[in-house]
């Protein structure tokens, strides 16, 4: 009898054991398919490229500040990102030359209304294309975005072509501030309306 009692205790030992095991790993797994994907202003840079001269020389800068509006945790990377607002500081233009940087704020974002942010809400609409709403300059157009995903990295390419956000006179302007340095060997001075853009966040996962 006393066995048979000591049998049964074991058996209720070992399934409990078994059962709590189980728990402790359930709970395991609960907690890695609670992860999700939010974006980061810090983890966000903002790069762009501008063109001068008929022959189309580029220049390079960046806005070192974005700001995120509604962020917010989702299952996916682009799920992370679609819907999101955001407002860019023009303040934050960054060229690596002050005295170009002085001039894009005052003859060009100077010459727009409403010049304090550019906003945008991005839609991340097929697998690797979408579309951002630019609000600038008095008006909202809609942007066409191509994007890449790989794991917490999103990569964002777009042109922007200023015209469609009215801006023939802040670039006439800027034009005529930089007349020296837009004139080509042609003697032609010419500021671009097309602006590349070039979007890179790293996803916080947690």
């Amino acid at each position: 009898m006393k066995k048979l009692l000591f049998m049964l205790l074991s058996i209720t030992l070992a399934i409990t054991s078994v059962s709590c095991k189980s728990e402790k790993k359930d709970e395991k797994t609960d907690t890695q398919i609670e992860k999700h994907y939010s974006a980061e202003e810090k983890t966000t840079t903002l790069n762009w490229i501008a063109y001068k001269t008929t022959a189309k020389v580029p220049v390079k800068g960046q806005f070192t500040k974005v700001q995120f509006e509604n962020a917010k945790k989702a299952s996916t990377p682009k799920e992370a990102l679609n819907g999101l607002q955001f407002k860019v500081p023009v303040e934050s233009i960054f060229t690596k030359d002050s005295l170009r940087d002085g001039k894009l704020k005052k003859f060009l974002f100077g010459a727009m209304k409403n010049t304090e942010f550019v906003l945008g809400k991005i839609h991340m609409n097929n697998e690797n294309s979408g579309t951002v709403d630019i609000t600038m300059n008095g008006f909202t157009q809609v942007l066409p975005i191509t994007y890449v995903i790989s794991g917490q990295m999103i990569t964002l390419e777009a042109v922007m072509d200023l015209d469609n956000w009215k801006a023939q006179l802040a670039l006439a302007t800027l034009n005529e501030a930089c007349k020296e340095l837009h004139t080509g060997e042609d003697g032609v001075t010419k500021t671009w309306s097309e602006v590349k853009i070039e979007v890179a966040t790293y996803l916080k996962y947690e």
